[in-house]
C-alpha cells in the first residue's frame, strides 16, 4: 500500500492512500530537521515494512531539472536530491511534490476547481507559495518554480520607490521586498510594526480589524490592497477559474472576502462569482495532493 506524507517542519504527517483516491491520515511525528539519518529513519518508520512507493508534500523549491532541493525549513534536506537519496536510502520508488503543488493539484482534481480549466492555488500562513493547474495537469514550469508568486520583490528597495511608512523587509530568498515577506502573516505583522511601531500577532491584528479597531483596521486596508495588486497581475497573466486558498490566513474567511474583492476590482474579467475562497482540502491539501500524484503515477485506484 502507497503511503503518503506531508512534511512540514514541525511534523511528518503519513496516511496510506485508499482505494477510493482518498488518504486516510494515520499519525504524525517529529521532523527530524537537522539529521538526515533520523530524518530517514521517521519515513521508513512511517512507511511501515516493504517496498511500496511513497509521495511526499515537502514545503520547498525542486529543481525539475537536477532533483536539487531548496528547503530552508529543514536543513538536512537544503541542497540536496531528496528524492534520489531518499530512493537508495529505503530502497522504494520516491515521488516528491512542492507542498502548494500538491494543494492546487487536490483542489483542482477534487476540490472547489473540480471541472474548471485553469486553477491557481495558493497558500497564505507563515510564508507565501502556489501552484497551477491546467486542465488537471500541474503545471511545474522552467526549473520547477511555476506557481511560486511569493517570490519578487513588489516594494522597491530604494528610498524613491518607497510606500510611505513601510520599511524595506528582507525575504528569505535573498532578496528584498518580496510578497512572501509582505503579504503572508509574518508580512502583516511586519507591516503593523512599521505603521504603528508594536508587535502584535497576526490573529490579533485581524481580530481588531474585525472589532473595527483604527490600527488594526488601517494594518489590514495597507496588506490587502499590497496583496491584491500583486494577485490581480497573475490573474490577468492566468485567468484563473478559481483562487482557492490555503495556510493560516484562509481560516478567516472575511479577511478573504476582502482580498477576493479587491482583487477582482482590480483585474480585466468581469468575474460575477468569487473568485479567491477557502480551499475545499485547505486544512490536508498536502496529503490529498500527494495521493493524486501517486494515483496519475502508478495507475486510478493505486492503493
Amino acid at each position: 500500500m502507497i503511503t503518503c506524507f506531508d512534511i512540514g517542519g514541525t511534523f511528518i504527517r503519513h496516511g496510506a492512500l485508499q482505494p477510493d483516491g482518498t488518504v486516510a491520515e494515520c499519525g504524525r511525528v517529529a521532523t527530524p530537521g537537522n539529521d538526515w539519518n533520523a530524518f530517514v529513519s521517521a519515513i521508513e518508520q512511517c512507511a511501515g515494512e516493504g517496498s511500496s512507493p511513497i509521495s511526499i508534500s515537502l514545503a520547498g523549491a525542486f529543481d525539475t531539472r537536477t532533483g536539487m532541493a531548496d528547503v530552508a525549513n529543514i536543513p538536512c534536506l537544503h541542497k540536496r536530491a531528496v528524492s534520489r537519496d531518499l530512493e537508495e536510502a529505503l530502497g522504494r520508488k520516491v515521488l516528491i511534490t512542492n507542498d502548494a503543488n500538491a494543494f492546487a493539484l487536490a483542489e483542482a482534481v477534487d476540490g472547489t476547481g473540480r471541472g474548471k480549466p485553469v486553477v491557481f492555488g495558493i497558500i497564505l500562513g507563515s510564508g507565501v507559495g502556489g501552484g497551477l493547474v491546467v486542465n488537471g495537469e500541474l503545471v511545474t514550469g522552467y526549473g520547477g518554480i511555476a506557481g511560486e508568486w511569493g517570490h519578487g520583490p513588489i516594494m522597491d528597495p530604494t528610498a524613491g520607490g518607497s510606500l510611505k511608512g513601510l520599511q524595506h523587509y528582507p525575504c528569505g530568498c535573498g532578496q528584498t521586498g518580496c510578497i512572501d515577506a509582505v503579504c503572508s502573516a509574518r508580512g502583516m505583522e511586519k507591516i503593523h510594526k512599521s505603521l504603528h511601531g508594536v508587535d502584535v500577532s497576526s490573529k490579533d491584528i485581524t481580530k481588531a480589524w474585525h472589532e473595527g479597531e483604527a490600527s488594526g483596521t488601517e494594518t489590514v486596508e495597507v496588506f490587502t490592497t499590497l496583496l491584491s495588486r500583486a494577485l490581480s497581475v497573475l490573474v490577468n497573466t492566468l485567468g484563473p477559474d478559481v483562487i482557492p486558498v490555503s495556510g493560516g490566513l484562509s481560516n478567516d474567511t472575511a479577511l478573504l472576502d476582502e482580498i477576493d474583492r479587491k482583487t477582482r476590482s482590480l483585474v480585466l474579467a468581469d468575474y460575477g462569482a468569487p473568485l479567491v475562497v477557502r480551499g475545499q482540502f485547505a486544512a490536508n491539501g498536502g496529503l490529498h495532493g500527494a495521493g493524486i500524484v501517486a494515483r496519475k503515477t502508478f495507475g486510478e485506484g493505486t492503493a
